[in-house]
């Protein structure tokens, strides 16, 4: 995959777990809708699954067919290998199966671009869990309420 890194935007990882049965390929279309519209470009994406005793393994094409995913057979790049299979072995519930995948903000890359330019680097990201955020807003409802009374 050739990619000119001047004019890339930034990149992100997401690790998805499914519980033990639910990786059934229903939500992942969502993600051929994203690189349709040019929102993001898969740059590596893995499907593993977790061994009763924390180990961790790549599913097959004959696995990804038989979970609805058979879209996605050979989208991988390499990219991922032994280091990250280890890594996710340590967040995975045993029995479950996870998705990985790096992907480009395409969305973001004019914006990078231009800061990038301009002498400005990214020094700092992260992710806020939508529940994290929701016991938020929740801790800060009362607050709100008693400052509208």
């Amino acid at each position: 995959m050739a990619v000119d890194l001047e004019t890339m935007g930034p990149v992100d990882y997401l690790c998805i777990e499914f519980p033990q049965g639910s990786l059934k390929g229903t939500a992942l279309p969502q993600l051929l809708d994203l690189v349709d519209r040019h929102i993001i470009r898969v740059l590596d994406i893995l499907f593993v699954k977790a061994g009763p005793d924390g180990s961790v393994f790549t599913l097959d094409g004959g696995e990804l067919d038989a979970s609805g995913l058979g879209a996605f057979h050979g989208a991988g790049t390499g990219m991922l290998g032994g280091d990250d299979l280890r890594d996710i072995g340590q967040v995975l519930a045993p029995g479950s199966a996870a998705v990985v995948l790096v992907y480009e903000n395409l969305w973001a890359a004019p914006l990078a671009v231009t800061l990038r330019r301009n002498g400005a680097q990214v020094v700092a990201g992260g992710r806020i869990p939508v529940q994290d955020l929701l016991a938020a807003l929740d801790a800060t409802e009362p607050a709100i309420t008693a400052r509208k009374g």
